[in-house]
């Protein structure tokens, strides 16, 4: 098969993840919703969801326009058109993503009063949209760029030019990112934490409950956190691995291969949609009643699918191998194994998230034992799970990493981190499954419905805690390899540059020494280091600062608004939105820019102090240094605060105690502080890795003109 052919086969698969989409909205649509006040209630969170995303996209909007400039004046037209396209997609795909969501809770409500089978399909069909969106634009995007580039405009593979757009396309995904998931997670933590501080802590009413102002705006963030924040995420983690992957290969190989090269990890996400889809339909409740179980047989149905699949993409379009040009040969089968070990790191890193934050296993168990005894314990045991959860996923990388770059170097990494996000759509589809659900027991709880319903909604909402939480430590193991193809990319760039440098140019006679008895490329490891604790305190902060807001108004309106306790009287809720609108677009600024201007001002610094190549050496380092402290972090925040929630969702099933008890109070602390764990730090410092390394790359580009 010709190479226009694979490109334009992973267009029409681009497409069938679109067309599955319209499909599957257009059959959650025709759904009930319910009653008239469920419908009442499920407008209020759309309504409340649409004013926050479109004043976020608002404010992204015009930091994307200056930067839209910037990068026009420093790497020209189509870098900057490449970076338009990845800001624009990445936030498509996380406000459709949304806009599902708010439509498919009232429905999973619906369907959940009809039977615990039907509640799991309307909410893990409404998923798979947002799965199948995310990975589809995402490939069309980078797909179709890269035809406009190559096959349109006439420039080769391999041109810088065409390098240099596709990293900026990476670059506009990853802005999108890092605002969406950080001013998201403010708002749905800030509401979260505010309401349960005030609601559950001093009113004594359940979660969920009508009478507090916070409610409506929690059931808001969890489509603008977890739904919108996780789409553009894990769109930016796809579309960035595939173009580090490329660039990879436009360095690595020559002639054929490294055309061949490119568009193989094009090809693999092309057929893995195609497995997906098929996926999606193994999901089925069984006898047993087994919600996760249900849920992993369509995550498995996908993984196996897709080992035959990426050994015909393999065997077609590089039956030979790649040649490495003046170096060694990669043959077929090393590039399959190294697919194969990229699948089998996936499925480890789920189940062992799966183990530290699923309710029947140690470490939540654990958590919830030790609220017996108090707060300060159960916060104690959360932390102690949180720092535990980070060695075996640690662990499994490693493995990865030696396996694959013994069977193919740095681009067996590469095609490995590719397969691992190649199942990006299922994985989304499990992700997003989280939020519905939870959105869908709170409308069956401020609805008054059925104490069966709820108990439905909550059976889903357990599962959710945990599908979220095994999300996203698949975004950042596959965040740390892809973070790791890309600072490969950044050290073969300036080989490349060097290797290529004109008399007088920046790089001309550049050598750049990485051992560590350079005092630079130190610096640059404790610099990098400590930006991903930097940024997650600062993302605490802000979760607390909206919390107190959030804890105050609702204060404010039991005391001033009389009969919201008696349930004669019905809070602002809108109020509450405002508030944390508010307060995540102000919050959300400084901490985005931290890892964009990080690179830059630390490369101006040491340039200033000791010279080009120290420059160069401590930027570079200083990604290093971000990758391995950000995935540590972040692994400990995710697992720790999944751990948290679930535990507190034990207790109130009536173990320890049950809800009211000693215990219940202990935990609902507990959760206070995972939720900003798990739902906002965590998960930001993923794009912040990447964005980091995508800066210190256009940086080299910029260098290299001048």
């Amino acid at each position: 098969m010709s190479i226009e052919l694979w490109l334009w086969l992973t267009v029409a698969a681009g497409l069938i993840a679109l067309v599955y989409g319209a499909v599957t909205v257009r059959s959650i649509l025709s759904a009930d919703a319910g009653s008239e006040r469920m419908k009442e209630i499920a407008q209020a969170i759309q309504e409340g969801a649409n004013a926050y995303l479109k004043r976020q996209y608002t404010t992204i909007a015009i930091v994307g326009v200056v930067i839209f400039v910037i990068v026009f004046f420093l790497l020209g037209l189509w870098a900057a058109i490449g970076f338009a396209v990845g800001a624009i997609l990445s936030g498509m795909a996380g406000f459709i993503g949304m806009l599902v969501s708010v439509r498919a809770n009232v429905r999973t409500t619906a369907a959940s009063q009809q039977s615990l089978a039907k509640g799991l399909s309307m909410a893990f069909r409404s998923g798979a949209v947002t799965g199948m969106l995310v990975v589809g634009l995402a490939l069309l995007g980078v797909s179709v760029y890269f035809m406009i580039l190559t096959m349109g405009l006439g420039y080769a593979p391999g041109d810088r030019a065409v390098i240099d757009a596709l990293v900026a396309l990476g670059f506009g995904a990853s802005l999108i990112s890092v605002f969406a998931r950080l001013g998201g997670g403010i708002f749905t933590k800030g509401a979260d934490v505010g309401g349960d501080m005030v609601g559950k802590v001093e009113a004594g009413i359940p979660e969920d409950d009508p009478r507090n102002a916070a409610t409506i705006a929690d059931n808001v963030g969890d489509n603008v956190g977890d739904c919108a924040g996780m789409a553009a995420d894990l769109f930016e983690t796809y579309a960035v691995t595939v173009v580090a992957t490329m660039v990879l290969a436009s360095i690595f190989f020559a002639g054929g291969s490294q055309v061949d090269g490119m568009v193989l990890p094009l090809a693999i996400g092309a057929v893995c949609i195609v497995t997906s889809i098929i996926g999606t339909f193994f999901v089925r409740l069984g006898k047993k009643a087994n919600i996760m179980g249900a849920l992993y047989k369509g995550f498995i149905a996908t993984a196996l699918l897709s080992i035959p699949a990426v050994a015909g993409v393999i065997w077609t379009l590089v039956p030979e191998g790649l040649q490495r040009e003046g170096g060694t040969d990669i043959p077929a089968m090393s590039l399959f194994l190294c697919g194969i070990a990229g699948l089998l790191v996936t499925g480890f890193i789920v189940w062992i998230t799966e183990y530290y934050t699923g309710v029947e296993h140690r470490p939540v168990r654990s958590v919830a034992r030790a609220s017996e005894s108090g707060h300060g314990t159960n916060v104690i045991q959360g932390l102690a799970v949180s720092l535990e959860s980070t060695a075996l996923p640690a662990i499994v990388i490693i493995a990865g990493i030696i396996v694959t770059f013994n069977l193919a170097g740095l681009f067996g990494i590469a095609i490995a981190t590719t397969t691992m996000l190649a199942l990006a759509g299922m994985v989304i589809a499990l992700d997003a499954f989280g939020p519905v659900t939870d959105n869908a027991g709170g409308i069956a709880e401020m609805a008054e419905l059925d104490g069966s319903v709820r108990e439905t909604t909550d059976a889903l909402d357990a599962v959710g805690n945990t599908t979220k939480a095994v999300t996203k430590g698949y975004a950042i193991g596959s965040a740390g390899l892809g973070a790791l193809v890309l600072f490969a990319a950044y050290t073969e760039d300036i080989r490349f540059f060097s290797d290529r440098a004109e008399a007088g140019s920046f790089f001309d006679g550049i050598v750049v020494d990485f051992a560590l008895s350079n005092p630079y490329v130190v610096v640059g490891l404790l610099f990098g280091g400590l930006l991903p604790f930097l940024f997650a305190g600062m993302s605490m902060m802000a979760v607390g600062r909206a919390a107190q807001a959030v804890v105050e108004e609702v204060r404010r309106q039991f005391r001033e608004i009389p009969g919201i306790m008696e349930r004669t009287a019905r809070p602002d809720y809108g109020r509450a939105v405002d508030i944390l609108t508010t307060a995540a677009i102000r919050e959300m600024i400084v901490p985005s820019l931290l890892p964009v201007l990080s690179p830059i001002v630390l490369f101006f610094v040491i340039l200033a102090i000791a010279g080009k190549a120290a420059a160069l050496a401590a930027v570079g380092a200083m990604l290093l240094g971000v990758i391995v402290t950000g995935l540590f972090v972040a692994i400990s925040m995710t697992s720790g605060g999944g751990a948290w929630d679930n535990a507190k969702k034990y207790i109130e099933d009536g173990h320890h105690g049950g809800k009211g008890s000693e215990a219940h109070k202990a935990a609902v602390t507990g959760d206070t502080v995972g939720d900003p764990y798990k739902d906002t730090a965590g998960p930001a410092v993923n794009p912040m890795i990447k964005i980091t390394n995508i800066v210190a790359l256009l940086l080299l580009a910029v260098l290299a003109g001048h």
